[in-house]
């Protein structure tokens, strides 16, 4: 999977970030649209706000210091990323396309009344499909229900000359109809449970297995390919199962095509002969799908560590497939923060002793951890699953083997963290900490926290640890629990040495409250306010959810028996007491050695104990508690951005002598321009 730490709803997410119920009060009245350069903004965080979302700016710190060679590869690799931005909404449900190209165009060109519930409720829904790629929650993978009669959309439909399916019309109003994008319950077939178009419809979890197994038994043990990253499992007309190729001439092929023109664009522009090698496999496997292309290609990418400029771009995340298989469409465009980075290369420099002294078995640690590279970036655009919701840290490639012999890349996104704190209040804190010295701590070296945490999670977290030979990757052993036990791991190696003195011996720290103030959090954000997320009633489904939650309740059960932890209420609110982190290090330590050995030995058994124990579950009168309390704060639970526009200043014979960074004000309009400029696939009815 992804190595993926997503802080709008992770550790940092804790005070950042928080998730809540879908019913939501009415949305703002919809901005003018306005573009305005960062010194006439002075800098306007946030741009909108509705249901439980809100969109903030980020900003380019130093573009203007980049040579025209590297703003031109900076806008070219933005434009490649846009062309596919089809792609995710397809992947999320075979029906998003025509949903949002009918609302799009509505919004765009509909010339009756736009005042009232009807609008302001149709309005809603558009923001939240264009926030989530789709007609499902970005996080909570429900469907979103229309506050808005079928009747009123077919009026819209008719007013702009538009006209959708009877199928299309039952997806969106049907509250029985694809419920759920990704469901990870066991209990049901995962595939027929599950909206996400990765299968067709009327496949089976039992069909997609049988039929991927022979090809995972045939293949190289050792260097496996990631099979089915870049496929649709589809059913032939004589029944059997095969599979759609997304490549140029294939499926998503138009789009594709549109990609790999960019990316030829920017090879030309490439700051060094690695990367252009690297941008030629990409390319490469775009035309071909060849696995061992993208293999090929991850290892270049890997090792391609000179340059300011850097990108992800492919089809990478898993977590949107219940099995494991498929690669949801993402990009990322990044610029090196030259002073952040280098404060952090101590951490990658330092990644064997902290591999040495991994509470692991001995069986289970790496002889010789290779080659991680941590940077700093600040993000220049995003587009498919990164886009508008996105993570602000990234570990790659996928591969285990990849990692193991060429090492792999860590990236903070730093401008991205600075945008969520500017955009951020005190109001949570100070109402869910147990005391001022807590308040205070967190005030004082709460950011640093987050930002350590970030590093040991990508760095150390996801790139150490050994499987036993002979025991396949987490996907073929864990099955749907690999991505919360991979999390879980990397947060559980991020908890143990945040607290460990050579934090401060490496001077990434100036003393252990900081490693106080991200347990704090931890625990704090697993048990109570990661619960906005949540509906009453309802269990935790998403991964990341799953992995925090699990980590705090399970500490809990060793801690408070030991008054390591208590819990307290006071004036019916509850609070978590932290009495001796010193031996909480140690729970998380035991924890990190158990989480290692599921993955080490494919222990599916005690994987999915693990999980469906600690980390499904809600405490009903916990989860009503946390939403009491926070209704009044009015904090939006999710967080998304709207991309600066780069625009491109041409001479009079079309030569690009300069690019301009533009911050659009506006949500709406962006959505608008994307979907004029970025529409390459034909809508599925």
């Amino acid at each position: 999977m992804l190595k993926k730490w997503i802080f709008m709803a992770t550790l940092f997410g804790g005070l950042l970030a928080f998730a809540g119920c879908n019913s939501s009060p009415k949305q703002e009245e919809q901005q003018d649209s306005q573009t305005q350069t960062e010194e006439e903004q002075g800098f306007k965080w946030v741009v909108d706000r509705f249901a439980d979302k809100r969109v903030l700016h980020y900003r380019i710190p130093d573009f203007d210091k980049l040579s025209l060679q590297q703003k031109k590869l900076v806008y070219y690799l933005t434009q490649a990323g846009l062309a596919g931005r089809d792609i995710m909404y397809d992947m999320n449900y075979r029906y998003n396309l025509a949903i949002r190209h009918a609302i799009d165009k509505i919004v765009k060109d509909y010339q009756g009344e736009r005042n009232g519930a009807d609008w302001d409720n149709f309005m809603l829904y558009a923001k939240n499909v264009w926030f989530s790629n789709g007609i499902h929650h970005h996080y909570s993978m429900d469907k979103f229900i229309p506050a808005f009669s079928k009747e009123y959309f077919q009026s819209l439909l008719k007013a702009t000359g538009q006209e959708l399916s009877e199928e299309v019309l039952t997806a969106m109003f049907d509250p029985k109809t694809d419920l759920k994008k990704v469901s990870l319950d066991p209990s049901k077939d995962l595939l027929l449970a599950s909206a996400v178009n990765f299968y067709d419809p009327d496949i089976s979890e039992k069909e997609a297995l049988a039929y991927y197994k022979p090809i995972i038994d045939a293949g190289d043990k050792e260097r496996p390919l990631s099979y089915g990253i870049n496929t649709k499992v589809v059913r032939r007309p004589d029944g059997s199962i095969g599979e759609e190729v997304w490549k140029i001439d294939g499926m998503y092929g138009p789009a594709i095509a549109e990609i790999v023109k960019w990316l030829k664009k920017a090879r030309e522009v490439a700051e060094n002969e690695q990367q252009k090698h690297a941008f030629d496999l990409l390319i490469q496997y775009y035309q071909t799908g060849d696995l061992k292309t993208w293999d090929d290609y991850n290892i270049a990418w890997a090792q391609t560590t000179s340059g300011d400029v850097d990108y992800i771009n492919g089809f990478v995340e898993v977590y949107n497939d219940p099995l494991g298989f498929k690669g949801s469409y993402e990009t990322i465009v990044q610029i090196k923060d030259f002073e952040a980075t280098k404060r952090m290369e101590v951490l990658s420099g330092n990644a064997q002793w902290f591999e040495d002294h991994a509470p692991y078995l001995p069986q289970h640690k790496k002889k010789k951890v290779k080659g991680i590279t941590y940077n700093v970036v600040n993000v220049a655009g995003e587009a498919g699953d990164a886009s508008p919701s996105t993570p602000i840290g990234v570990n790659l490639p996928n591969a285990n083997w990849i990692r193991a012999e060429y090492g792999s890349k860590s990236v903070s996104l730093g401008n991205l963290i600075e945008a969520y704190f500017n955009a951020e209040g005190s109001g949570i804190s100070k109402e869910f900490a147990y005391d001022e010295e807590e308040i205070e701590r967190n005030e004082k070296y709460g950011q640093l926290a987050d930002k350590l945490e970030t590093a040991l999670h990508e760095v150390i977290g996801h790139a150490s640890g050994l499987i036993e030979p002979g025991v396949g990757t987490p996907k073929e052993t864990l099955k749907n629990y690999a991505s919360t036990l991979e999390e879980a791991r990397a947060d559980l190696v991020a908890l143990y040495y945040i607290m460990d003195p050579k934090m401060v011996e490496l001077g990434l720290m100036p003393n252990l409250e900081v490693g106080k103030a991200a347990y704090d959090r931890y625990i704090l954000n697993g048990m109570m306010l990661q619960l906005r997320r949540i509906e009453p009633g309802k269990d935790i489904e998403e991964a990341h959810m799953r992995n925090r939650q699990l980590i705090a309740a399970w500490a809990l059960e060793k801690a408070m028996p030991e008054g390591i932890i208590t819990k307290e209420v006071r004036d019916g609110k509850t609070y978590f007491k932290i009495h001796d982190y010193e031996k909480l290090r140690e729970i998380f330590g035991q924890l990190l050695r158990e989480v290692q050995r599921i993955k080490s030995q494919g222990d599916y058994k005690a994987g999915h104990d693990l999980v469906e124990n600690y980390g499904v579950k809600v405490d009903p009168e916990l989860h009503e508690e946390v939403l009491r309390r926070v209704a009044p704060l009015n904090i939006a639970p999710y967080s998304g951005f709207v991309n600066p526009r780069l625009v491109p200043v041409t001479d009079e014979n079309g030569e690009i002598t300069d690019i301009k960074v533009e911050y659009p004000d506006s949500f709406v309009e962006q959505m608008l321009e994307y979907a004029e400029k970025y529409s390459f696939l034909k809508v599925r009815q």
